[in-house]
């Protein structure tokens, strides 16, 4: 029987490659995110078979109903979160960006991340076999931050928290939860790092990045997992970014 996920910011970046990668791997995948069209070209990517797109604002709470309904209806069950979606903060200092920025990056980061959790474990705790997992996308900027990203490290730092309590309160219903932490992935959102960005010396300097298909191996192997086996954290990183030794 094919396993099936849910793969929040499918529509580019990591959360695409995760999918294809989720895909290739015999899962059945249901992509979520903002942009139809954004959906349909991962789903076309991955051959189209077996995958759903399901046009979704994660920050909104009928949305992300629509979203589990949507896959409970059309595959019965869902085996695995991939918590993806999330929003990067402007290089500016904290007292400089606009409120409404701030909230913008807590919605998606951090209270988008709860719905579908909350979302995730109710349906996991209810379905028959019952149980699945929860893989939540941190950051390496929540154990070392940049200089000037206050709302989106101090998101990243709520994450890991989500993560802990959802392996603690997994328990009780075989859901196993875990992160993973990812540095300098290739993608469009990590495009500015390869002709520069600011260091914690105030300098700038490009930085070296790993092609994004490191990541998703990595994801689908944490998802691959039987559920009385987790990886509650893993760390995945360009070898020589300049992360150790800036804290």
């Amino acid at each position: 029987m094919a396993r099936i996920a849910i793969v929040t910011g499918a529509g580019s970046g990591i959360g695409r490659a995760v999918a294809v990668a989720l895909r290739e791997a015999g899962w059945s995948v249901a992509l979520a995110g903002r942009g139809a069209a954004a959906l349909q070209e991962t789903a076309r990517i991955a051959g189209g078979a077996r995958m759903l797109a399901v046009p979704t604002d994660v920050t909104k709470p009928a949305a992300v109903d629509a979203l589990f309904a949507r896959v409970a209806g059309t595959f019965g069950r869902v085996d695995l979160l991939f918590n993806n979606a999330g929003a990067a903060a402007p290089a500016i200092p904290l007292d400089e960006m606009p409120v409404e920025k701030i909230w913008q990056i807590i919605d998606v980061n951090l209270t988008g991340s709860m719905l579908c959790a909350r979302a995730a474990l109710g349906m996991m705790r209810r379905q028959t076999p019952q149980g699945g997992r929860i893989i939540n996308n941190g950051s390496v900027s929540a154990m070392l931050p940049r200089p000037m990203s206050a709302p989106y490290t101090a998101t990243k730092h709520a994450i890991t928290g989500l993560t802990k309590s959802l392996i603690l309160d997994g328990r009780a219903c075989n859901v196993a939860a875990g992160q993973i932490d990812i540095g300098n992935a290739a993608t469009e959102m990590s495009g500015p790092m390869a002709t520069g960005v600011l260091q914690a010396d105030g300098s700038t300097s490009p930085e070296p990045r790993m092609d994004v298909a490191h990541v998703a191996r990595s994801v689908v192997h944490m998802a691959s997992l039987p559920l009385d086996a987790n990886i509650p954290f893993m760390t995945i990183m360009a070898t020589a970014m300049p992360l150790f030794g800036r804290g």
